[in-house]
């Protein structure tokens, strides 16, 4: 069955699960590449096969989570084992693995590369930079699909070296917090929160962002990714909502495959993931707007865009249940700021940078299928069952109508961006959660 973004099917036509798990069992499969390179085997999905043909981090544990919801649990830890092939002895791991391709999409990534490995480019090689760790989550959800405790005796060393390499290279203040010193490490572009950080004051997206973000990765660069330098300098230090709350998320995910195994170091990263979203709380909530914001510099100036990461610290622990519920219900079942038909859009409407149309600058505006996937979990574990399920149901709409994109138009529908793209595949991961709980 042909899953091409071309193929546009009619408003009022609703593909059927089956045919949901059907094409996107389909997708993945056609977007897999896998081999042997310098004594490296590697086993990745690319996001897409034209614009994104590398193995990125995040979007491999997106991978993982529907790979498992269709049952390939295998295929999952291949992809997990190749993501973790390149890490450093210090535990680091970058947001882009070159296999096959060595050489980047666009000249100046070659600026996220640390000077050393812009020599290497023969061989399998890393960035500099990291992405939203959401590894942990992904190895448990491979065990929750086959108990297979060998697996998790193999990846918990590599990931326990990853989580501490986090803590002591990017929590710079000792709060919890980890900074991000490029707007690509969040995963989300080019942020609007990050506007007032790059001195770009012109709401919608021009030519003048795209050269202040060059200067962002190229001063990393010319200071060789100096961690201690670079906070120093202050050029970009940005503790992101969205990072930080999947780095709480994690870190519970690691002390719970601690558990599994018996593991003594269970009760720390439980501690760390405590500490995490208590600061999260304290230092990111804000109580007029009711509302989590990213943070800037030294001082934990708030950055106060409301971006759809506004939501997200929602699913922690530290977050008291009234806060969580003033959250949700001012800005999603109220949707102040978020009135769209297809929710959930990156940007609140009424933001000056918000634009949902198709642009080389993302996360402005339009809907990402991985909005609506973060949050459904939560909705339903509050009982917003109905919610949860007006979130599945608009993934299917915008899948049904218009393929496998990147990200849609909020009020239209419309597919934009790459095609063929996976994290729309995480809509089979949608359906067996709103299942389970049903049932």
């Amino acid at each position: 069955m042909p899953t091409s973004s071309k193929s546009v099917q009619p408003a009022e036509q609703l593909l059927s699960d089956e045919e949901l798990v059907k094409r996107v069992r389909h997708l993945l499969h056609r977007n897999m590449i896998s081999g042997e390179r310098d004594g490296f085997a590697y086993h990745f999905t690319k996001p897409s096969p034209e614009t994104y043909p590398f193995q990125f981090f995040w979007d491999t544990c997106f991978h993982v989570f529907t790979l498992a919801a269709l049952g390939e649990v295998d295929m999952a830890k291949k992809h997990m084992r190749s993501l973790f092939q390149m890490q450093r002895p210090d535990g680091f791991v970058g947001h882009m693995s070159y296999w096959k391709r060595l050489w980047p999409g666009r000249i100046t990534d070659l600026l996220q590369l640390r000077p050393e490995d812009v020599l290497k480019l023969h061989k399998p090689h890393m960035s500099a930079l990291v992405q939203p760790p959401l590894a942990a989550q992904a190895v448990l959800r491979i065990y929750q699909g086959d108990e297979d405790l060998g697996f998790v005796k193999e990846m918990l060393p590599r990931l326990k070296k990853f989580y501490r390499w986090l803590a002591a290279n990017r929590d710079f203040e000792g709060e919890g917090l980890l900074s991000i010193i490029s707007p690509f490490e969040s995963g989300m572009d080019w942020k609007a929160s990050y506007d007032p950080v790059l001195g770009y004051d012109r709401g919608k997206a021009g030519p003048l962002l795209f050269w202040k973000v060059l200067q962002v990765d190229a001063h990393n660069f010319l200071k060789n990714y100096n961690l201690p330098e670079l906070y120093k300098s202050n050029k970009f230090i940005v503790k992101d909502v969205g990072f930080n709350t999947v780095y709480a998320q994690n870190l519970e995910a690691l002390a719970e495959l601690c558990a599994i195994l018996g593991d003594e170091d269970e009760a720390h990263f439980r501690e760390q993931a405590s500490i995490t979203g208590q600061s999260i709380l304290q230092r990111m909530f804000d109580e007029k707007d009711a509302a989590f914001y990213d943070l800037h510099g030294h001082h934990f100036d708030k950055l106060k865009v409301r971006t759809g990461t506004l939501f997200f610290p929602v699913v922690l622990k530290a977050v008291p249940k009234e806060v969580c519920q003033r959250v949700l219900e001012r800005h999603l079942l109220h949707k102040d700021g978020f009135h769209v038909p297809f929710p959930v859009p990156s940007l609140a409407i009424d933001e000056p940078a918000f634009n949902p149309n198709e642009s080389l600058y993302l996360w402005r505006g339009p809907t990402w299928v991985m909005f609506n996937w973060f949050i459904q979990e939560h909705l339903l574990e509050k009982g917003y069952t109905e919610e949860a399920g007006n979130l599945l149901q608009s993934v299917k709409q915008l899948i049904s109508k218009s393929g496998f994109r990147e990200y849609y138009d909020p009020f239209t529908g419309a597919g934009h961006g790459a095609e063929d793209f996976t994290w729309s595949g995480l809509v089979v991961d949608m359906m067996e959660r709103q299942r389970q709980h049903n049932a």
